[in-house]
Formats: structure tokens, sequence, C-alpha cells
């Protein structure tokens, strides 16, 4: 992490992005936090010794964000970093009605909400010839995990979405990172009733990926123990993930 950058996270309340505010603000960066929750976002702005700027918002508000970012574009320039890091999780179940609303939550934060963060500040960083776009995405990503429809599937959708906008964005100055961790110790993990090897704290996550953005890498797995899970769930043939998927655990649903 070099010099006093100009940062953007969303999510930043709470979990893996206040982490990354943490790690970004010892590095003596500028801050804009995004995150529903005023009262956290102003509480983790008055820890840091740094510039702050807070903007409680939903990621699903597209016009919200973009009010922010020609806000903090004129208050401070354009950014050096945007980490799109909010996002949310829950078991679904397609054959269950009630299922339908969570979905569409999961779609809409973890794929259009990661859009909607990046969107304000392609044009400044592409036309200032320089920029780092991150995607926080998942494991999960790679195949279908039973009970997990719509996390999964969002998460593949955010990992396509980053690579089609990586090569967009080819010798522009602006690089854009797939991050892909697998479990890490925040409140969305709290309550999975199942095993999750490999856990990572979240400032110790937090190290990991302002390193990978620091390096402007294009696709990192972390912890490196997840990288070769995820290696070996792209080899792995139907019938055998199949098999082994079926008898895992599941996400408790809304509700349930």
């Amino acid at each position: 992490m070099g010099g006093a950058q100009r940062v953007i996270i969303t999510g930043a309340s709470s979990g893996l992005g206040a982490a990354l505010a943490r790690r970004y603000a010892a590095a003596g960066a500028t801050l804009g936090l995004i995150a529903r929750r005023k009262a956290e976002l102003e509480r983790l702005a008055g820890e840091l010794a740094v510039p702050c700027e807070v903007y409680p918002l939903d990621v699903r508000d597209a016009g919200a964000l973009s009010t922010a970012g020609r806000a903090f574009i004129a208050a401070h320039g354009t950014p050096d970093v945007v980490i799109a890091n909010a996002g949310v999780s829950v078991g679904t179940l397609a054959e269950h009605a009630e299922d339908i609303p969570a979905f569409h939550e999961i779609f809409d934060i973890n794929v259009m909400g990661m859009v909607n963060a990046f969107q304000p500040f392609i044009g400044a960083m592409r036309a200032a010839g320089r920029g780092r776009l991150a995607g926080i995405a998942s494991v999960a990503g790679y195949r279908g995990l039973p009970g997990a429809a719509a996390y999964s599937a969002s998460k593949a959708a955010a990992i396509a979405c980053l690579e089609s906008l990586r090569v967009e964005l080819r010798d522009s100055g602006v690089t854009v990172t797939t991050i892909c961790p697998g479990y890490i110790a925040t409140p969305m993990t709290a309550r999975n009733p199942y095993p999750m090897p490999f856990m990572l704290s979240a400032d110790e996550a937090a190290g990991k990926i302002t390193a990978i953005v620091d390096r402007g890498k294009s696709l990192a797995v972390i912890p490196w123990q997840m990288a070769i899970v995820a290696r070996l769930l792209r080899v792995l043939p139907d019938w055998l993930y199949d098999s082994l998927a079926a008898r895992a655990e599941r996400k408790p649903r809304r509700g349930a």
C-alpha cells in the first residue's frame, strides 16, 4: 500500500469492510465509507485518525451512490482505490416461494451493488489513466452450493462481471482485481452451522486483500489453502461433486 491514497469502501460498517478501512487508515489514506448503518459508519470514522467521508446509503440505490461519488471527487479528487465489498448471504431454496425475495436481495446487493459502486468512478479513473477497482467475490462462486443457490450464483456473476470489466479497461491504466475469499470471521459467517476450514480473521483477510490490490493482481483466492480447494472444485466431474456436495450442511434460510 503506497502513500496517502484515496479509498472508497462499500459495506464498511463492520466485518471485512471495517477491517479494510482500518488497514488503509493506518497507511494514511483518505476514506470514503459506504454502508447502510449511519451510526456504525460514524463510530468507525471517529476511530480513524484520517479524513473520512461517511455515506450512509444502500448500494442498491444507484442514484445515491452516484451522488456520493460526485461529492467525494469534488472534495478529494478521483479515488485511487474502490473496493466493492458490500454483500449478503442467506440460505435459499427455489422450491419455497417465500425465498424469492431473498434471491432478489442477494443478486441486487452482491451483483448490482458492485456495479453501482464502481460506476461513479470509472470515467474519472479512465480520464486520469490510473486507479484500482476491486470486487469481493467468493470461492462459493466456483460451483453451485446446495442450499445457497442465490449466493453461489451471485458470486459467480460477480466473478464474470469483474472479468468483463477488467478486459474493458485493459490498457486504460485502471486495474480490476477479483478477490475470492474462503471463510472470513464476520457477522455474515457467524450463523453458519458447519465447520469452516482455513478461516481468516477479518483483519488477516484485510491485510491480504490490501496487498493484492496494491500489486494490481487480476484474480486472487485467499487463503492459499482455499486456492487449492478452488482449483479442485473447478475440475471435479459432476458425478463426484454432486455426491460430495449433497452431504454438506446448509446455511440456514431466513426465518428457519
